[in-house]
């Protein structure tokens, strides 16, 4: 399974918000909002950043329900598979592409659309696979039955899942590849 991480060359890979502080991610975040209005990220919420930390906190205790391991305390995102509409979120986007195979499935989860989303009480539509995080073997099952949500949703027009999104709990197998 190849997985995608999108970014724009200014900042470079794998640049995570919450490796910040709470206010230096809001600080970035206003940074982005001036100098960058018309992108994807400069339309975030004011309580994007509070809101990430505690969808991650429910990726973790999920994660760790499951056996998962976690070696960083935030993870690295990507998606499964190319996703053209990420690509429309960066001014000069780039990405790498990491094979799973080159890293330790224990530290990888994913859920079936952005974590966001999936975990938000403000999204409630029944769907199976929302309030669920899964892991890599468990996911195959979800993607084979649904698709890649790019190749049936690339317009968000059928719910908020745009891709799956991947999340690595730990370095290994990431920096390496960009180092």
């Amino acid at each position: 399974m190849l997985l995608y991480h999108y970014f724009d060359k200014k900042t470079g890979p794998f640049r995570n918000l919450s490796d910040l502080s709470e206010e230096e991610a809001n600080t970035v975040l206003l940074t982005i909002k001036s100098e960058k209005p018309e992108s994807m990220c400069a339309k975030r919420q004011d309580s994007y950043v509070a809101d990430r930390r505690r969808f991650e906190e429910i990726l973790r205790t999920e994660f760790r329900k499951k056996g998962g391991k976690i070696e960083r305390e935030v993870p690295h995102y990507l998606v499964v598979g190319e996703c053209p509409w990420l690509q429309s979120w960066f001014e000069d986007c780039d990405h790498i592409v990491i094979d799973t195979a080159d890293l330790d499935l224990s530290t990888v989860s994913f859920t079936y659309g952005d974590s966001h989303p999936t975990f938000s009480d403000r999204v409630n539509d029944g769907k199976e696979y929302r309030k669920k995080l899964y892991t890599y073997d468990e996911i195959l099952g979800v993607i084979e039955k649904y698709g890649l949500p790019q190749d049936w949703n690339p317009d968000g027009k059928y719910g908020p899942e745009r891709y799956v999104e991947a999340h690595v709990w730990s370095d290994r197998g990431i920096k390496d590849g960009i180092e």
